[in-house]
């Protein structure tokens, strides 16, 4: 099945930029695309923006979190994402914080994770239950990360496709996206997982996660909560749902979640509160993650490196999609809106 959304018609002689891949790096592309007065072409397989990786993903715009782990050019890049998904969806962004928790017996494990991060403040067990009532009396100390955000990604993509079309970008998707690149100035190609195997370096990460349904818990934010061997997060998407996620490992296999990361999963979040052993399992879901052997996400131009036919990449988006797209989108655009002009002057000595 075909689906196919017109945008502005171009003028005589010019060619759009076509963006493969209509995730969260290919949408954040084509808006920054457009913001400099380029036309667009999304294409994308699917039947709508936002499947894959995207679909399944946290939503969580947690730079200082993520430089735990990640190092500080994931902080350096992600600091401006909240205020740009903002500007991009008004409305769906929250900045109520990050709150990391872990059990009694894993101090050890907060400790560390602050001594890796910045951006904090240590909260006491009165401070816990003023930010999260539900949690009151079930953990003595962990970090608030007051400047940090969060979105639900679903509601973020289906925006920011209606947005895009209402600029005038044009979306082929389905069989429709076939041929795309003939019509092309310039290809980006922001496929993720649909990269590997065509770019030099990009693996799979499995990621699996489920939604939980229970009117037993409130939370305001996403909650984090350390393990030696499962950590979790746990993100509250309203109506009583919450998605509850953490497993990463190391496949391109995107079929159905294993009995084990149920498990897993069911168990760690009953251990932040036992309200979520009695909550319904609405949804289960995986999916793929390109990732590099740094896991850094980037922009790649090299043309041995790249897909067949495509001119730029943003690609190795890994666990990082929601909080690095935006970053990776500017300088997407810019290198394009550099090469454009550049070949206009060749066209036009």
């Amino acid at each position: 099945m075909s689906q196919t959304h017109v945008g502005l018609s171009h003028s005589a002689g010019s060619r759009p930029v076509v963006v493969r891949g209509a995730g969260v790096a290919g949408l954040a592309a084509a808006l920054e695309l457009s913001r400099r007065g380029i036309s667009v072409i999304v294409a994308d397989t699917n039947p709508a923006p936002g499947h894959g990786a995207s679909f399944y993903a946290g939503g969580m715009l947690a730079p200082w979190c993520e430089a735990e782990t990640a190092g500080p050019e994931v902080l350096k890049l992600g600091l401006e994402a909240a205020d740009w998904w903002e500007a991009a969806v008004p409305g769906l962004v929250s900045r109520k914080g990050t709150l990391v928790l872990c059990p009694p017996r894993d101090q050890a494990e907060l400790r560390r994770f602050a001594s890796r991060s910045t951006g904090h403040r240590t909260v006491n067990a009165a401070e816990i239950a003023e930010l999260e009532p539900a949690l009151a009396g079930r953990f003595m100390t962990g970090l608030f990360f007051e400047n940090e955000a969060h979105l639900d990604p679903r509601l973020a993509m289906t925006a920011l496709w209606k947005q895009l079309e209402a600029r005038g970008v044009t979306f082929q998707l389905g069989e429709a996206a076939q041929g795309a690149d003939l019509r092309a100035s310039l290809v980006i190609d922001c496929t993720g997982p649909g990269a590997i195997g065509r770019m030099p370096g990009l693996r799979g990460v499995r990621g699996e996660m489920l939604y939980l349904e229970t009117t037993e818990i409130s939370l305001s934010r996403p909650v984090r909560l350390l393990h030696p061997r499962h950590p979790l997060y746990v993100v509250p998407r309203g109506g009583g749902r919450f998605m509850v996620g953490a497993t990463m490992i190391e496949s391109d296999d995107g079929g159905p979640v294993t009995a084990r990361s149920v498990m897993e999963l069911a168990n760690t979040a009953y251990a932040l509160h036992p309200a979520f052993g009695e909550a319904r399992i609405v949804e289960l879901g995986a999916g793929v993650r390109p990732a590099f052997d740094d896991n850094m996400p980037r922009v790649v131009a090299e043309p041995e490196r790249l897909p067949h036919s495509a001119d730029l990449a943003v690609a190795g988006m890994y666990r990082h999609g929601f909080l690095l797209a935006p970053a990776l989108a500017r300088q997407a655009a810019d290198m394009a809106a550099r090469r454009l002009m550049e070949n206009k002057g060749d066209a036009n000595p």
